[in-house]
């Protein structure tokens, strides 16, 4: 009786799911190995993407000699990439909703693959500057397939982080082209920007699709080994997995939408933050100081190269720092903390020049500006820089996230174009003046965000979207 009490008391304490012959506990153990992979093998696209836009810059003097070029020549050169990136923003979405992300990804490649080729053989303006709006054209798609990819594939405890990891690369090309053009040869450096695309295509064959844009095309079979491939072969995805059908489901049910229907009352927020965020980031003056950085420290009596220099490196580390604080910190924080270093940095560039205009202090003027440049970078490193990509990525519903990403990038590329045209103009009118614009849209930038953006911390992207669509 004694033995048969303790056996059964054995047996009630006993666990019912044998934890060493099952083999997953809970949901398992998830293995991002697979995420992180996919991550690495996307950003290679915002690596080229800052080779492309950083091309231009060191280069100058070597290729307007060995081509003849005018200053004429030139600018058409330098700023025909813009138009290509809006043609490509313009298209970005139909092509990543029609061929897949990962197709989309090709694509782009292929238009920089091109690009640099036509650029390296070139012997005249003509080939120079279709080569420079195929580059472009891949910067476009790139700068909208990359982080919608990433969200996409992405757990949500992940997601700000490795789409902030976009930014970072983009920042770590730019850079890169700016130190290793001083180095090499205008030929030489547009092979070095082949490179990241090949990697990336050679990566592609090796990454899965995004789950969700499998799901939203009905390939069902291929959306669960997706994601399961994604979260790791142990781990349970089906909570996950209903979760994204249920609302694929849902949208399913909605008319297609077309770019007219983004502005109807269910999706209004979203375009309003999404296209909003992207005015606030290049109005704010980003692509004039970036492009004229060198002759702003010369103006300010500093070293342009030096100052280049810490330009590119402070820039790379503080949005590598944003990319590991965003979700712990969260979106809203960093976005309300960069607005504020804008202005401080816009401000102080401002006096500098103020400064120097009247004749008032001018041994200050120089660490001034200085100063006041690299505030302004590195508060647009942390949060402007990168987080209205992140949101971007998340708010749309996937149903218009193609429509609605192409119309926020295509805002994005032509505020860059404008900024960029207008800079020199603004600084003839006013150099001071000119920072205290900049200032002021920067602290419209605080109130749009306190006022309209939501916190999408921790949340997955079918939570955001309900959220916003409900309220």
């Amino acid at each position: 009786m004694e033995k048969a009490d303790n056996r059964m008391e054995k047996e009630i304490k006993a666990p019912l799911v044998s934890e060493s012959n099952s083999p997953r506990n809970g949901n398992g153990v998830e293995d991002q190995t697979m995420v992180y992979f996919s991550t690495f093998v996307a950003v290679c696209g915002s690596y080229a993407f800052g080779s492309c836009a950083g091309y231009s810059s060191p280069i100058q003097s070597a290729i307007t000699k060995d081509i003849n070029l005018s200053i004429a020549d030139y600018s058409l050169f330098g700023s025909i990439l813009t138009f290509g990136a809006m043609i490509g923003a313009i298209t970005s979405g139909r092509i990543a909703d029609f061929i897949g992300r990962k197709g989309a990804l090709r694509v782009a490649s292929g238009f920089c693959v091109a690009g640099w080729l036509a650029i390296y053989f070139a012997q005249g303006t003509v080939p120079l500057d279709i080569g420079r709006l195929a580059t472009g054209y891949g910067m476009g798609v790139f700068s909208y397939v990359v982080p919608v990819f990433i969200a996409e594939i992405a757990p949500k405890n992940l997601r700000g982080a490795l789409t902030v990891a976009n930014q970072l690369m983009i920042t770590t090309g730019v850079s890169v082209s700016f130190i290793i053009g001083t180095l090499i040869s205008w030929r030489a450096l547009a092979l070095a920007g082949i490179a990241p695309c090949v990697v990336l295509l050679l990566g592609l064959f090796f990454i899965p699709e995004s789950p969700r844009w499998l799901a939203k095309t009905g390939n069902q079979k291929q959306f669960e080994a997706a994601l399961q491939r994604l979260r790791g072969k142990d781990f349970d995805i089906s909570e996950e997995a209903a979760e994204i059908q249920d609302y694929i489901e849902t949208l399913e049910k909605l008319p297609k939408a077309k770019l007219l229907d983004l502005f109807q009352k269910r999706y209004i927020r979203s375009v309003i933050i999404g296209v909003g965020l992207m005015v606030f980031q290049q109005f704010g003056g980003i692509n004039g100081i970036c492009f004229y950085v060198s002759s702003i420290f010369e103006s300010a009596g500093f070293p342009s190269d030096i100052g280049t220099i810490i330009y590119a490196c402070i820039q790379v580390v503080i949005t590598g720092l944003g990319a590991f604080i965003i979700d712990r910190a969260g979106r809203k924080p960093l976005l309300l903390a960069s607005a504020s270093g804008l202005v401080l940095g816009c401000l102080i560039t401002g006096l500098s020049f103020y400064l120097k205009a009247y004749e008032i202090g001018l041994k200050a003027a120089p660490a001034l500006a200085v100063t006041g440049i690299l505030v302004y970078i590195g508060s647009f490193s942390i949060g402007m820089g990168s987080v209205p990509w992140v949101v971007m990525s998340e708010i749309f519903d996937i149903n218009i996230k193609g429509a609605g990403g192409s119309l926020a990038t295509l805002v994005n590329w032509f505020g860059a174009w404008a900024v960029s045209y207008t800079f020199n103009f603004l600084l003839s009118w006013s150099s001071y003046g000119t920072y205290i614009l900049y200032a002021a849209i920067n602290a419209l930038a605080i109130v749009f965000v306190i006022m309209i953006v939501p916190e999408t911390k921790g949340r997955t992207l079918e939570q955001i979207q309900s959220n916003l669509n409900s309220s």
